[in-house]
């Protein structure tokens, strides 16, 4: 479970991130913060497209920044994801295999809606048996 100042902080992080989402055909905008092993943090918002399979949610936003700033996987400790929802927002199944490939299963998941509800998961309860590729060692 990260420390309260930390889940503090990311939410505010994710809460900002939000405010920049580019979604004109949904509405619905989300924001994710990440922290990294090392500290770094990575936010990241939903980026929408008129041809929708281009689309990008904000955690995965999040996760392919914290990847192409260096960030292998398993270097994460956090991810908080907020949004205007009535009970604090989950993440969809796209973003749950992308966490179960990039992140430990244990790690914290920290869900949350404007209004200031809150609940934290793991990246295993969020996709138990999730799909995994064997990968051949080098």
């Amino acid at each position: 479970m990260p420390e309260p100042s930390l889940s503090s902080t990311l939410l505010d992080l994710a809460r900002s991130a939000r405010e920049l989402a580019y979604a004109p055909y949904s509405r619905f905008q989300v924001g994710a913060a990440l922290q990294a092993r090392d500290g770094r943090l990575f936010v990241g918002c939903n980026v929408e497209n008129a041809a929708y399979g281009l689309c990008n949610c904000a955690e995965r936003t999040a996760l392919f920044s914290a990847i192409a700033a260096g960030c292998k996987p398993g270097d994460f400790t956090a991810i908080a994801v907020i949004a205007d929802t009535p009970d604090p927002v989950t993440p969809c199944g796209s973003c749950r295999q992308v966490l179960a490939e990039l992140c430990d299963a244990a790690m914290p998941v920290l869900l949350a809606n404007v209004a200031g509800a809150t609940r934290q998961t793991t990246v295993e309860a969020l996709l138990p048996g999730s799909f995994k590729l064997l990968r051949e060692s080098s």
